[in-house]
C-alpha cells in the first residue's frame, strides 16, 4: 500500500486500529507518523533515572519517559547485539531468522562464512523494508551487522559493510553520537524539506565499550567513589542520553515531534566486572560481569521499552510484558501497513492484547560460532518469563571460542526465580517449586521443542 493510498482511508483505519489501543480517540492521526527508533547498546535495565537509578543521570530519556508508554518489563529475544537486532527487525526469534550469534567463526574466514548467512537473512521481511517500500525515507546509523545500509532496505545510511574496509558491525555508522549527530539531523532536515515521511534507525555504539566518555562527564562519576569500570560505564550512559537529547530536540525544532513515534529499546544488558567481584565464577571472565551481556539472566535480556506519540499514546508506566519481537507489528499497526501474518509478536498499543499475554520467551546461544542451518547446535539456554516467574533451561551447545566461559560455570539443568520477590535472580527456587518448573518447561517445549 502506498502512502497516498493510505491517506484516502486513514480515518476508517485509525478507528479500527485504535479500538483497543491505549490512546485517546479524539486525537486520531490524520496521516501516518514518522518513526524514530532509538537503540542503546549494552545497557542494563536498571541504569536509567526513570527506572529508579539515582546515580546514572539520563535527563533526556527521563523526559521522554514522561511522554511515553513505558514497559518496565521489556525483554529482548537474545542477550547479544546481532541476534537481538535481527529479531527487532524481523519480529522473529533467532532460530527462525537464523542469526543466533555474532559470527559463524570467531577467528577464521569470518567475512566469507558470513555472506550466505546475511543473504538468507535478507529474504525475511522487516519493518525497515515495509516502510521504505511504502514511501518512507529511511536512514541507518550506528550498529548494523547485515552488510551495507542498502542491503537492509534503507534509502540512506552510513554503514558500508565492506569487510575489506573493516565493515562488520556498523563501521562508519559507529561514529554517530560519539563524533557528531549531523548525519541524522541533516537527514531530518532533508526529509522535512521534501515533506516526506521518515524512519530513523539510531543505534549508536553507546554506552558500549570503549568506555571513553568526555572528561566533563566522567569526573562526576569518579567523585562518587565508584570502581573505575563503573564510573566509566555510568558516564557512557549519560553521554548516550545527551545524544538522545540532541536528536529529540532537533525533532522539536523542526516541528516533527507531534507526528513522530519515538520507540526506545536496548539490545542487551551489561554490568561492570567489579560489580560481581564476589562471585567466584567471575574469575572465568574479565570483560564484564557474569550473568549480564551474553546471558539469559535479566541483566542480559531485560530492557525498558518506550513508545512516545504525542496526542495519541497516553503516557504511563506499565508492568505488562513487552518483547523486542513486538516492535515490527507495533510499527506496522501504527502506520496502517500489513506485516507478515505469522509474526509471533503483538501490537504493544493494543491494551487488550497486552493484558491477555502472561508469558514471553527467549534464547541464548554461543556468541561467536553460529551453525548456519542448525540454529540449536549452539544453544546454551531457553528461557521464559511467566507472570512473576522466570525459568532458565540449560543446554550445552557447541562453543568453540573463549566466550564459552560465560556459560561453562552453570551446570544446573534448570533455574527458577520469582522476579517480583527477587528481581536480581539471587535465589534459585527450582528445588522447592518442582511443579512450577514442570509447568514452565512445558510452555518452553511447546514454544520451541528441543531435545535436552
Amino acid at each position: 500500500m502506498t502512502i497516498s493510498a493510505y491517506l484516502k482511508f486513514t480515518s476508517l483505519l485509525t478507528i479500527a486500529f485504535f479500538f483497543h489501543a491505549n490512546i485517546d480517540n479524539s486525537f486520531a492521526a490524520e496521516q501516518p507518523p514518522n518513526i524514530v527508533f532509538i537503540l542503546s547498546d549494552d545497557q542494563a535495565w536498571t541504569d536509567y533515572g526513570f527506572m529508579g537509578n539515582a546515580e546514572v543521570k539520563t535527563p533526556h530519556l527521563d523526559r521522554l519517559s514522561e511522554q511515553s508508554l513505558v514497559f518496565e518489563r521489556g525483554y529482548v529475544a537474545a542477550p547479544l547485539c546481532r541476534p537481538s537486532l535481527a529479531s527487532m527487525l524481523t519480529g522473529l526469534y533467532p532460530f527462525q531468522h537464523g542469526i543466533t550469534g555474532n559470527d559463524v567463526d570467531g577467528k577464521n574466514k569470518r567475512a566469507e562464512l558470513d555472506r550466505p548467512v546475511r543473504q538468507a537473512f535478507h529474504q525475511f521481511p522487516s519493518f525497515v523494508k515495509l516502510l521504505s517500500e511504502n514511501g518512507y525515507l529511511a536512514h541507518q546509523s550506528g550498529k548494523w551487522w547485515e552488510g551495507a545500509w542498502e542491503d537492509g532496505g534503507f534509502t540512506h545510511g552510513m554503514t558500508h559493510g565492506d569487510p575489506k574496509r573493516g565493515g562488520r558491525h556498523g563501521d562508519e555508522g559507529l561514529k554517530i553520537g560519539r563524533t557528531s549527530m549531523e548525519p541524522v539531523t541533516d537527514f531530518i532536515d532533508m526529509a522535512t524539506a521534501q515533506k516526506k515521511l521518515f524512519l530513523i534507525w539510531y543505534a549508536p555504539f553507546l554506552p558500549h565499550t570503549p568506555h571513553n566518555p568526555p572528561r566533563r562527564i566522567l569526573e562526576k562519576y569518579m567523585q562518587a567513589g565508584h570502581e573505575p569500570d563503573v564510573s566509566k560505564y555510568y558516564a557512557m550512559c549519560e553521554w548516550f542520553d545527551e545524544t538522545c537529547g540532541e536528536l529529540l530536540n532537533h525533532l522539536e525544532e523542526t516541528g516533527q515531534t507531534q507526528n513522530t513515534i519515538v520507540i526506545y529499546i536496548c539490545d542487551n544488558g551489561w554490568a561492570a566486572a567489579s560489580t560481581n567481584a564476589n562471585d567466584p565464577n567471575q574469575k572465568l571472565w574479565s570483560q564484564y560481569a557474569q550473568r549480564s551481556k551474553g546471558s539469559p539472566y535479566d541483566l542480559g535480556v531485560r530492557t525498558p521499552i518506550m513508545i512516545s506519540w504525542p496526542g495519541h499514546v497516553k503516557p504511563a508506566h506499565v508492568q505488562d510484558l513487552a518483547h523486542a519481537i513486538d516492535i515490527f507489528p507495533t510499527i506496522a499497526a501504527a502506520t496502517g501497513l500489513n506485516p507478515p501474518p505469522s509474526l509471533p509478536g503483538i501490537n504493544l498499543l493494543d491494551e487488550k492484547r497486552r493484558s491477555d499475554r502472561n508469558t514471553v520467551f527467549g534464547v541464548c546461544n554461543s556468541v561467536h560460532n553460529m551453525s548456519p542451518g542448525h540454529p540449536d547446535e549452539t544453544l546454551q539456554y531457553l528461557w521464559c518469563v511467566h507472570e512473576d516467574w522466570k525459568l532458565l533451561v540449560r543446554f550445552e551447545g557447541k562453543d568453540t571460542t573463549q566466550y564459552r566461559n560465560l556459560h561453562i560455570w552453570d551446570q544446573s539443568p534448570v533455574r527458577l526465580y520469582n522476579l517480583k520477590d527477587d528481581p536480581h535472580e539471587e535465589n534459585d527456587l527450582s528445588s522447592s517449586h518442582p511443579e512450577i518448573v514442570q509447568q514452565l518447561k512445558s510452555k518452553i517445549h511447546n514454544w520451541h521443542p528441543v531435545e535436552e
